[in-house]
């Protein structure tokens, strides 16, 4: 058994035994603070964690590891829950294109974007993708994050799509993160059914859900709600089928219009609705009530100069808000979970708190791991972040761009 003991925190972050599963509203607020604390570990699990008046002292030194964190706070390694970090190629020729005036609309109606990544990702065989895709996760770990979400979606073809999660199935056999997977074939229409949507959404229905479900490649079903990819009707025949082979629906919704994906997505109990680049009060109302997470993607917005989602009214709405990177070749093509909060707080006007509430417990939820992630609780996963020594936690989104974490512990061993 492998021990650690950390000692005289100067702030343990989101920690107690009767956290709710997410927090909305106000209460995200609440970091639920322990000031000069300790944490205790054993093997993967948090076993103990208090003040430090109240701590027992050592009575068992064998095979443990003492850190002395003073000065520094300690939080919970921060949930992805939306990124599709198994691509092919990067691209930045596009990047180029949108500088010069084009927009992400105008490039994928040319032939770029998720058609551009397709056609790449069908080129590379899978090894190629699963060392680049395990580079990009530990670079991710690097910023703290300790779960990450990841979609399909670039591949497109029956034989692609299944290459993109086997890929990922094998990443969460091999990477030391917790990993997702989520189907999204129904990412765009690939060329040839342009003009005969209803045959790419039988070859979904028809031919790649039944494998998936068969090899076990998925946890989520997801779908691109948006004009000119998937319309409210197409979305609920992909989502319906998904359901019957026990797969949860996690939409696209709302990145560039409002379509009232967002009520059909919740009518389908979506675990989440990401994006919502766009949104209005009948969305808002659609999502009281419900236990569907909003998940906004501050780094897409940023990277495509495209409106921040409203953070700040939802959380004024009483409802919960998530963050996640979007991670991808395209729109967001940075894992920086930090970064995020500092986008969050800039241009989403969320408080630090709630941006470290967003990014840590109500993500956790987002990826289905709010019983094993997310906070600090007794027999969790000890996924922990310990920072660089700081006043305050509002200093990680305030250092936008730095990295300040300092020792980053997963599955209860430090791996940094």
């Amino acid at each position: 058994m492998s021990k650690i003991l950390i000692k005289n925190i100067k702030s343990l972050l989101q920690a107690g035994e009767d956290l709710p599963r997410y927090k909305a509203g106000a209460e995200m607020e609440n970091l639920h603070t322990i000031e000069n604390a300790f944490l205790a570990i054993e093997d993967d699990q948090i076993v103990a964690y208090g003040k430090m008046e109240d701590w027992g002292g050592i009575t068992d030194w064998r095979d443990l590891e003492v850190i002395d964190a003073d000065g520094r706070m300690v939080m919970p390694a921060f949930c992805d829950s939306h990124t599709h970090a198994v691509f092919a190629k990067t691209r930045e020729s596009e990047f180029e294109d949108r500088i010069k005036g084009l927009t992400y609309e105008e490039i994928a109606l040319k032939g770029g974007g998720i058609l551009n990544s397709a056609r790449k990702l069908q080129e590379m065989d899978e090894e190629e993708l699963f060392q680049d895709a395990m580079l990009r996760l530990q670079e991710m770990m690097s910023y703290g994050t300790g779960a990450v979400e990841i979609k399909s979606g670039y591949g497109l073809t029956v034989d692609a799509e299944l290459k993109m999660l086997r890929v990922i199935k094998r990443l969460k056999e091999e990477s030391p993160l917790t990993i997702k997977a989520t189907f999204l074939g129904a990412h765009a229409y690939p060329p040839e059914f342009k003009e005969n949507h209803q045959g790419y959404i039988d070859l979904i229905i028809n031919e790649m859900l039944p494998v998936i479900a068969e090899e076990g490649l998925a946890d989520y079903i997801d779908c691109f709600c948006e004009r000119n990819y998937y319309s409210v009707e197409e979305m609920n025949q992909v989502l319906e089928a998904g359901i019957k082979y026990g797969l949860t629906p996690k939409v696209h919704v709302n990145q560039f219009s409002i379509q009232g994906g967002v009520a059909a997505a919740v009518q389908h109990n979506a675990l989440s609705v990401d994006h919502l680049e766009e949104i209005d009060d009948k969305d808002i109302e659609a999502l009281k009530g419900s236990d569907c997470m909003p998940t906004l993607l501050p780094g897409c917005s940023f990277f495509l100069s495209i409106p921040f989602g409203a953070g700040r009214k939802l959380i004024d709405n009483g409802l919960p808000v998530a963050l996640a990177t979007d991670f991808n070749p395209g729109s967001s093509p940075s894992g920086n979970m930090q970064l995020l909060t500092s986008f969050a707080c800039v241009k989403m006007k969320l408080t630090p708190n709630e941006a470290l509430t967003a990014t840590t417990l109500n993500t956790a939820y987002a990826m289905g791991l709010d019983q094993t992630h997310g906070s600090i609780t007794l027999g969790k996963k000890a996924n922990l972040i310990i920072t660089k020594p700081m006043e305050s936690p509002a200093l990680i989104p305030y250092s936008f761009g730095a990295n300040s974490a300092e020792t980053i512990i997963i599955n209860g061993k430090k791996v940094n």
